[in-house]
């Protein structure tokens, strides 16, 4: 039969139900133990409820549907059938009303959970049936209520473990400790790198939910290692190894985590960061709601502490850090990034004001951490080999592929083609490729003395005006924003810009000279 499709809920334990005294049940029949759980209560009077059943009820019912024939040897043939059904549709157990149709429990129904292994609960005719399904919404709810704040606590206890000296290993403490079992971090060899907790011994008991026929199957597995010569811990353990290689990256289609159960313990396994190599093993002997989300924040926490910061691509960068602010050109620490190309990217997002997360997401994105946050304008160092893509949300410009000697030029670069994409509303525009022009006749020395000359009467604000206007053919709303600025302030800027130069703007020959001169300025 199919395992049944328990919600994931915290589950009552029918012990707790019972002790609930303004119900007054009490359970005729079935294993009495504190193993058995319920997940919610349905009442039904149909003399086949299995199609009716998901798994984990308590199912009600005041014998409407039982045969008059009641005494007859064939009752206990119907309810043989109808208990069997139950445990087949997953029921936890059976709650009977003694009111108004039955004075008692029929002998049979109670023989049939015996044998059936299904517990029996007497209903006295004070309960109603919503009043038990309303104590079982209320244990839930309280249940539902403490596992929360035991994710809570544990989550807090997690991110202070982070915070402290060697915080990888106070983090699997914590996590071996919160969830009673034991805790593994696998490098990215598959070797166990740091562990905590109490090493497994395969004698973990099943689910409490799984009922008899997990622990024969528990049982059976026992004895066929006890049979191979193997002890359950080393079981364990290389079950829990074998998980954690199942969510180690290996490609697109990799999961990113898994669970198992080997010798009655169970398994999880986390995979760390993208593409870190790095997993997270957890071996406990009971798996309870909240225990997945509790190991989820250990992953996460795990997954900064053994990051691109702790790798070597992060050291390199580190490096190259440090040599630039002792005096490094950099040309010489360019090899410590992993590429002899680069394109330089400038985002702007469309909802304002960016923040650091914004801009560190913006640089997920394009495949590059090398991301600096500059007012409204996030600045990305992107390998040339990766081609950046348009990305919901921001508008981007791109630079030619450059050196890093030619960086503060691709800098340059990006800014205009972010201005560009901006007054074009595109969400990206990249910097147009260099193809032999007029402009290559020219001695680069001359062109370059003459723009100076030329420009000489504009301050740098007036020359970026009259650049950016000239570059959108006159378009004053388009140049209002892609300046940010006012249309009006446009027109004044451009106005004071043909006074101090003594020029007609509107004469093409004196925008071509004005354009290459710009051109050339720039340099």
């Amino acid at each position: 039969m199919p395992d049944p499709a328990v919600p994931p809920t915290p589950p009552v334990a029918l012990s707790a139900l019972l002790a609930r005294e303004d119900l007054g049940l009490r359970q005729i029949a079935g294993p009495k133990d504190t193993n058995t759980v319920i997940h919610w209560a349905h009442t039904s009077e149909m003399a086949d409820p299995y199609p009716y059943l998901l798994g984990g009820e308590l199912l009600l019912s005041a014998g409407v549907h039982i045969p008059e024939a009641a005494g007859s040897g064939s009752l206990g043939d119907y309810f043989d059938d109808y208990v069997s059904r139950i445990v087949a549709a997953g029921g936890a157990a059976l709650g009977f009303g003694l009111a108004p149709v039955h004075d008692t429990v029929p002998r049979a129904l109670v023989e049939a959970c015996d044998t059936y292994g299904l517990p029996l609960l007497e209903v006295p005719p004070q309960t109603t049936f919503s009043g038990v399904a309303r104590a079982v919404w209320q244990l839930m709810a309280q249940a539902r209520h403490a596992e929360l704040r035991r994710v809570t606590e544990a989550q807090q206890s997690l991110a202070a473990a982070a915070s402290r000296p060697d915080p990888v290993r106070a983090v699997l403490r914590q996590l071996a400790q919160r969830i009673g079992g034991w805790a593994v971090l696998y490098g990215p060899e598959g070797a166990e790198s740091a562990s905590a907790g109490r090493a497994p011994d395969g004698q973990g008991p099943e689910a409490a939910s799984a009922g008899r026929a997990a622990e024969a199957t528990a049982a059976g597995r026992a004895a066929e290692i006890a049979a191979a010569g193997r002890e359950p811990g080393d079981v364990v353990r290389g079950a829990l190894a074998e998980l954690a290689a199942v969510v180690r990256p290996s490609g697109p289609g990799t999961p990113t985590s898994a669970t198992d159960t080997a010798a009655g313990t169970h398994l999880a396994a986390y995979a760390l960061g993208a593409g870190q190599g790095f997993v997270l093993g957890v071996a406990a002997p009971h798996r309870d709601t909240g225990d997945h989300t509790i190991a989820s924040v250990a992953a996460v926490l795990l997954s900064l502490l053994t990051g691109e910061h702790q790798s070597g691509s992060g050291a390199a960068r580190s490096s190259a850090l440090v040599r630039l602010l002792l005096g490094a050109k950099p040309e010489a620490v360019a090899p410590l990034l992993g590429s002899s190309g680069w394109l330089v990217v400038h985002g702007s997002p469309d909802a304002q004001p960016c923040d650091p997360v914004a801009a560190a997401a913006l640089g997920a994105a394009l495949g590059s951490p090398l991301v600096d946050l500059a007012r409204d304008v996030v600045r990305v160092l992107v390998p040339a080999d990766r081609e950046p893509a348009p990305q919901p949300g921001w508008t981007l410009g791109v630079s030619a592929p450059a050196t890093a000697r030619d960086w503060p030029a691709a800098d340059t670069q990006a800014a205009r083609a972010l201005s560009r994409a901006r007054a074009t509303r595109a969400p990206l525009h990249r910097h147009g490729t260099h193809r032999p022009a007029l402009t290559d006749l020219l001695s680069p020395g001359e062109a370059e003395a003459h723009a100076r000359a030329l420009l000489a009467p504009l301050t740098p604000p007036l020359a970026e005006t009259l650049r950016t206007w000239l570059s959108l053919h006159g378009s004053w709303d388009r140049t209002a924003v892609a300046l940010a600025v006012h249309r009006n302030t446009v027109r004044q800027r451009i106005a004071r810009c043909a006074a101090l130069l003594g020029t007609d703007l509107d004469d093409p020959d004196v925008r071509m000279e004005l354009w290459f001169a710009l051109r050339h300025g720039e340099r």
